[in-house]
């Protein structure tokens, strides 16, 4: 059984940082391409970055420059790096195998202005 484990969300400043953590098991992690995503309240999941089983890495417009997914396939877990975050980056977090299985629980970003 697939299972996906986000941590590492936090309310934070305007301006702030935070590492979002994804373990993954149930799976090949290593042969498999993972994405993040978000969903802030009222909105659709929207599409932040992937990074291939290679670690080629893919960043949406939105947020390149200011986050970067990376990955450790030793303890199974993909990486969301943000930084200068802003009010508008509030949001649950999610990341999924590319193409998805089950959703985790997602973890919460809050950023204050």
């Amino acid at each position: 059984q697939v299972q996906v484990v986000e941590s590492g969300g936090d309310l934070v400043q305007a301006g702030g940082s935070l590492r979002l953590s994804c373990e993954v098991s149930g799976l090949s992690f290593s042969t498999s391409d993972m994405a993040w995503y978000r969903q802030a309240p009222g909105k659709r999941r929207e599409f932040l970055a992937r990074i291939s089983s290679g670690g080629h890495k893919l960043h949406d417009a939105s947020v390149k420059g200011r986050f970067t997914i990376s990955r450790d396939n030793a303890v199974n877990t993909v990486y969301l790096q943000m930084n200068n975050l802003k009010p508008e980056d509030t949001a649950v977090y999610y990341c999924n195998r590319l193409p998805n299985v089950s959703w985790g629980q997602g973890t919460q970003v809050t950023v204050s202005s």
